[in-house]
């Protein structure tokens, strides 16, 4: 092995056996839903810190892994992200969307009001690292930002619904309170806050998010 390389360590898997696995990955995966209704039931923080682990596997860009997650259960906590981010959504709803981005999400049903970020067991922000520090405590520049914390953030959605767990992707715009709520430093951008937790006994989808894009629309083979 060269000066600074591992050996791989991977067993092979046949041609069937990595059929099947893909096969049963698709089949669990396809039953991932956004929920907007959550049942306020804890769930142990060693979850969400096992789930956030396995997105902290991401590769990312000269491996400078560029994100950093908030992970938030204090109701407290979660009042002030819900009346900062409905703030900014009521001025979204008000005028400051355009309309076809009103009609599009007008299926979904969603309005200014966002229980969820009080009502789920966790809030996880997720923030991107726009700079890093060296050693000398001079800045280091970050590679590929939004790709690696893009790939980071899909495997985390994917870990916590492979545990069971529900989710909800939320992008107030503007974010920057949640970075001064949060303590965060001047470096890091919030890009995202996913609620985590169990879902309300009677909470629904909308039927028109079950239509999922078929393969032959999604993939071509060159």
């Amino acid at each position: 092995m060269a000066d600074g390389h591992d050996s791989l360590h991977r067993a092979k898997v046949s041609d069937d056996d990595a059929l099947q696995r893909a096969d049963a990955f698709r089949t669990q995966i396809a039953t991932r839903r956004t929920v907007r209704d959550y049942d306020p039931a804890p769930v142990p923080q060693e979850v969400i810190e096992a789930c956030i682990a396995a997105a902290g596997t991401a590769p990312s860009g000269a491996n400078q892994q560029p994100w950093h997650f908030v992970a938030v259960r204090d109701p407290q906590v979660k009042r002030q992200i819900r009346e900062a981010a409905e703030a900014e959504e009521r001025k979204f709803y008000e005028g400051g969307a355009g309309q076809d981005w009103l009609d599009a999400l007008a299926p979904i049903g969603t309005d200014a009001d966002k229980p969820h970020l009080e009502d789920a067991a966790w809030l996880i922000v997720v923030f991107a690292q726009r700079w890093g520090t060296k050693d000398d405590g001079t800045k280091q520049k970050h590679y590929y930002v939004p790709e690696s914390v893009g790939i980071a953030t899909g495997m985390l959605l994917t870990a916590l619904h492979l545990s069971g767990l529900v989710t909800l992707t939320h992008t107030p715009n503007p974010m920057g309170f949640l970075r001064e709520l949060l303590g965060r430093p001047d470096n890091e951008k919030a890009t995202m806050i996913i609620a985590a937790g169990h879902p309300a006994a009677d909470a629904t989808v909308p039927k028109m998010a079950k239509v999922k894009k078929p393969l032959s629309e999604i993939l071509t083979i060159r």
